[in-house]
């Protein structure tokens, strides 16, 4: 009799156990962040076996913690879970420092967690290993904050504090001169779009006196309220995006950075714009979000034409990869813009995509500069002759960018395409010329690369890859066939997020 019922209380503790760890585990992952940060702080730049371990370990344990997470998330739930509050002390203000993740934050939370371990395993064998693992921890932990922030000043903190770590990683790990250039561009471009949205912000909360995210949501702006705060908020998302024409800081960036930093900028800072636009823009400001799509959607269709044409005439292997990635950015605002459940989905996927697809290739990239030092075109070809493995994946990763069937590219572009024509057929078949001049540069710059005859006047010594090379590029290639050929798996929490966004708009 009493044995039942003994099954039934150590059933109910072991779930109430698991309930509080599953709602523990957001506050653990920035604990271990933090410790490691300060561990490491106190190791000796010498004791570089130390400095790994702590590094690879936290990372890679932060990453599972947050694979738990996402796998405990309920898909079918608007609002946020996990929510974590801590009392700053400005009970006065309505100022909380308060976390938690919805069906689209805890997407990018993940791919920012996943790219940062990957990024930590790439820099095993670099100079400076304490500093750069340091830099790299604590963009990891500004990245996983902007993505669970509930309030809105917190955001925009998180949101500008990115750039100190991403000025340390390109002025300091840059690969050439111009790298001073190229972070002043960086710093000032996106840091003055952005002052513009802590205006908005300021105002928000001088109508509202509150800057909850989740108070915001229902609170009805004006049109005239509305007009200026979506005005001020769309210079920091496009330039962080960043949508034509403020995309020149971008090719700069992404060539003089090292290959984690263009890796993070390409598969993560980039979203930051995305983001934006989906979190706060289309949801604060859902009538002049729509006043001024006709814009957004011009400027995006410019933007993809000319990144396209762009990729074509360059002959540095960043800048085709760099300008390809704009292309992909632009068509990923169109959907957004087309207020279409299809053309968000698309975009939200899209975003993972490019994360993965874009990721590996600049690491392809940064694979073929440590080796030999150079990244022009002209320099390589017949790679296939005596780095088999590396023109493997550089195949399935070129043809991911073209959004191959198959490949989750294809499943984030036909649902944009599909949400666009929804819309305007005609500005349908002028972003999908971006397909067609994909396909151009991007096979192109394979051929050149791969195949034809060996170029051996730079170098005499050619090594294919090597078994630490293959561990950061497998679960890339993973995830690209993943996504193509089971999009359920994330569309879950795509479809309700972008459900409920379509009814408010």
């Amino acid at each position: 009799m009493w044995l039942p019922l003994l099954e039934h209380r150590i059933l109910c503790l072991v779930k109430l156990i698991v309930n509080l760890l599953i709602f523990m585990l957001l506050f653990l992952i920035f604990i271990i962040n933090l410790s490691a940060i300060f561990i490491l702080l106190w190791i000796s730049k010498l004791n570089k076996v130390l400095i790994k371990s702590i590094s690879l370990s936290s990372t890679g344990l932060i990453f599972i913690l947050a694979c738990l997470l996402f796998v405990s998330f309920q898909s079918n739930m608007y609002a946020c879970q996990d929510i974590l509050v801590f009392n700053l002390g400005f009970e006065y203000l309505n100022l909380y420092f308060a976390l938690g993740l919805d069906n689209l934050s805890i997407l990018f939370f993940l791919l920012s967690s996943f790219l940062i371990f990957l990024c930590n395993i790439f820099i095993w064998n670099e100079n400076f290993l304490k500093e750069y693992t340091l830099t790299l921890l604590i963009l990891d932990l500004f990245l996983l904050l902007v993505f669970s922030v509930t309030d809105l000043l917190l955001f925009y903190i998180f949101f500008e504090a990115i750039l100190i770590p991403m000025y340390l990683l390109v002025g300091i790990w840059g690969s050439r001169e111009r790298k001073i250039r190229a972070v002043y561009l960086l710093f000032f471009y996106t840091f003055l779009g952005s002052l513009g949205m802590l205006v908005g912000v300021l105002l928000i909360y001088s109508i509202t006196g509150t800057l909850n995210l989740e108070f915001l949501l229902g609170y009805p702006f004006s049109i005239s309220q509305q007009y200026w705060l979506w005005l001020s908020f769309f210079l920091s998302f496009s330039t962080k995006i960043p949508l034509f024409p403020f995309h020149i800081w971008l090719p700069e960036a992404h060539v003089e950075a090292p290959t984690v930093g263009s890796v993070l900028l390409a598969g993560i800072l980039l979203k930051l714009g995305v983001y934006g636009f989906l979190r706060f823009s289309l949801t604060l400001f859902p009538e002049m979000s729509l006043f001024f799509s006709p814009c957004i959607c011009l400027l995006s269709t410019l933007g993809i034409i000319y990144a396209s044409l762009t990729a074509i005439r360059q002959t540095d292997l960043k800048r085709i990869i760099a300008y390809s990635s704009i292309a992909h950015m632009n068509l990923i605002v169109l959907g957004i813009f087309s207020f279409t459940v299809f053309g968000i989905e698309g975009a939200i996927l899209q975003s993972l995509s490019h994360g993965f697809v874009s990721g590996g290739l600049f690491i392809l990239i940064g694979i073929l500069y440590s080796r030999y030092h150079d990244r022009l075109l002209y320099s390589y070809g017949g790679l296939v002759h005596v780095m088999p493995l590396y023109a493997g994946f550089f195949l399935i990763f070129t043809l991911a960018n073209i959004a191959l069937p198959g490949t989750s590219s294809f499943v984030g572009e036909f649902l944009l395409f599909l949400g666009i024509f929804q819309v305007s057929s005609l500005t349908t078949i002028f972003s999908a010329s971006g397909i067609v001049l994909s396909g151009a540069y991007s096979l192109w710059c394979y051929n050149r690369l791969i195949f034809g005859n060996l170029k051996v006047h730079n170098t005499l010594l050619f090594k294919d890859l090597s078994f630490q090379e293959i561990s950061i590029l497998f679960p890339l290639f993973f995830l690209i066939f993943f996504i193509g050929i089971n999009p359920t798996f994330f569309m879950q929490y795509i479809h309700f997020f972008s459900s409920i966004l379509f009814l408010i708009n």
